[in-house]
């Protein structure tokens, strides 16, 4: 059994009940009804509490003339993310911009962890990039379906020509869906991967030659959480195109 960290004491000495209750409820039962919150899910709600954290401190710190070091970093994500959102997005992409920035953060906050001893990256765990990947599809969908209405959201499924639409459309649907899988996927098995190669090189060289590979780690994590924004903003400027 993997060690339990302090975060994943308190939130299951704190919920293990409710959260044991609920999962009964589903038809989940934990196996551990008295510890039913796993490390994976602690770190997250760990990470999810410290970018809360930040975001109110740099909302509390403002300032023109004296920008302090957590502001400056702020304005330099907010400027990457932004920039980032109107070369794809284009205009009125400022009302996405927080929920790209918060996927981006989210995960690179995750990927990070893994540099920790002891700590494995919570992205490993294929239920946290599913989680993220649902929540960025059902976003995506629901401003398609604002901005265009469902009629003219349908037409997007169906295609330029009316006499293939039967064809298009269920090809379409398919597609949609299979990028829950594709998101999934692709940050799951390349943090599993980093993680892995790490923990192989640090059993057998545990000096020098593993910083090499924490140096990899900490690129591929920023990578990973790049390419998800990125294509969470490819999915909404198609979502919410209109037809001309």
């Amino acid at each position: 059994m993997p060690h339990e960290f302090w975060i994943t004491t308190l939130l299951n000495y704190l919920f293990a009940g409710p959260v044991t209750a609920l999962l009964n409820l589903v038809g989940v039962p934990p196996a551990d009804p008295a510890a039913p919150i796993t490390n994976t899910y602690a770190l997250e709600v760990l990470v999810a509490a410290c970018m809360v954290i930040f975001f109110i401190i740099v909302r509390v710190s403002l300032s023109v003339e004296k920008p302090g070091a957590i502001q400056q970093v702020a304005e330099l994500i907010h400027e990457f993310t932004g920039g980032q959102g109107e070369q794809i997005i284009g205009h009125g992409h400022e009302r996405f911009q927080a929920f790209t920035t918060c996927v981006f953060v989210f995960i690179l906050a995750n990927n990070l962890l893994g540099l920790i001893p002891g700590v494995v990256t919570p992205t490993s765990a294929p239920v946290v990039p599913l989680g993220i990947a649902v929540c960025t599809f059902i976003y995506y969908n629901y401003f398609g379906l604002k901005e265009n209405g469902f009629i003219g959201y349908m037409k997007q499924f169906a295609g330029p020509l009316w006499w293939i639409a039967w064809l298009l459309f269920p090809i379409e649907v398919i597609s949609h869906l299979a990028r829950v899988m594709s998101l999934t996927i692709r940050l799951y098995a390349n943090m599993f991967a980093s993680d892995l190669v790490t923990l192989v090189f640090f059993s057998l060289i545990p000096v020098a030659i593993p910083a090499v590979f924490l140096g990899l780690h900490a690129f591929v994590s920023l990578i990973q959480a790049y390419v998800f924004m990125l294509l969470s903003m490819i999915y909404l400027s198609i979502a919410v195109s209109h037809e001309h």
